[in-house]
């Protein structure tokens, strides 16, 4: 059991620090001219392709599905998967990444609350201090009482928090009955398919993935292919982490992954300051460490 968490654990931190760094990779797309609803689409559609043929190539019996099953998986591609990509997009558009992240983080309160008053799960007193440390913590890096007030971008990061509960909620639901890839696969199935109704994909620009693109900020001197981080995106940032999360869920619950997740506005400021030059000073790395020691605190309440 012990092992089994501390697997958990693992898994989660290393998928918030994907998703930190991808945050900074989507920055740099975005700046090519790429909007919230085609990356969300290419995003979808790519790791839905790479988790399909994972699934086809180890375990091809898991590809089958229930009736039941295709009423949440088709829940979790669309309300999940599908809104949490571009309501992230939209606002780190909008806003810098840890204003848009610290209120998508407000989703393990949401879990937490869920978990306690609608499961009536006992919520030990020590997730509690470890949520108010990690929450106190994202508001010092983020400095929110500097910036001005977007109210597109905070209602669309709104979004963000809740569809990130629901996707966190509905995922641990969901892994009680099968494996995290296939569950995913079939996720992201719908929600490509979601994306393909809204803007299709005979519309997409036939040069969109071509040239390269300067990498901004203190590497703005080098420039990549701009497939190559649309394949970032998608491996590193999407398939990668998505099941490490998925797969820590049977492992150490909904709230408890959650609270770890929160470990990815961490990184990702941190690498925003250090590729793009985004601001970091002591108040923010007072933050970092608050939530450092949020997540560390919750590692305790087994």
């Amino acid at each position: 059991m012990e092992r089994s968490a501390a697997a958990g654990y693992t898994m989660v931190a290393v998928a918030a620090a994907l998703f930190g760094v991808n945050a900074s990779v989507v920055k740099v797309i975005e700046h090519t001219g790429f909007g919230a609803q085609r990356l969300t689409e290419v995003r979808s559609t790519g790791a839905f392709a790479g988790l399909a043929l994972i699934v086809l190539a180890t375990r091809p019996g898991a590809i089958a599905i229930t009736r039941r099953e295709l009423v949440l998986v088709a829940a979790l591609g669309t309300g999940g998967l599908a809104l949490v990509q571009w309501s992230y997009f939209f606002a780190i558009h909008r806003l810098p990444i840890g204003e848009a992240l610290l209120i998508q983080f407000l989703a393990p309160l949401l879990v937490a609350l869920w978990a306690r008053f609608a499961f009536h799960e006992r919520v030990r007193r020590r997730l509690w201090v470890a949520l108010v440390l990690s929450l106190a913590g994202l508001v010092l890096i983020v400095e929110l009482w500097r910036g001005k007030l977007d109210g597109v971008g905070i209602a669309v990061a709104g979004v963000a928090c809740l569809s990130f509960a629901f996707y966190i909620l509905l995922a641990e639901r969901g892994t009680r009955g099968r494996d995290p890839i296939s569950l995913l696969a079939w996720g992201f199935l719908f929600a490509a398919l979601f994306w393909a109704v809204v803007q299709p994909w005979w519309s997409f620009p036939g040069d969109a993935f071509s040239g390269s693109t300067s990498l901004l900020g203190h590497i703005s001197s080098l420039h990549a292919p701009l497939w190559f981080l649309i394949a970032w995106m998608i491996v590193l940032g999407s398939i990668v982490p998505f099941a490490l999360v998925v797969g820590a869920l049977p492992r150490i619950g909904a709230t408890r992954t959650a609270i770890v997740a929160m470990l990815e506005p961490v990184v990702a400021i941190l690498v925003a300051w250090a590729w793009l030059g985004e601001s970091l000073d002591g108040v923010q790395l007072t933050g970092a460490a608050l939530t450092l020691a949020g997540i560390a605190l919750a590692q305790t309440a087994r």
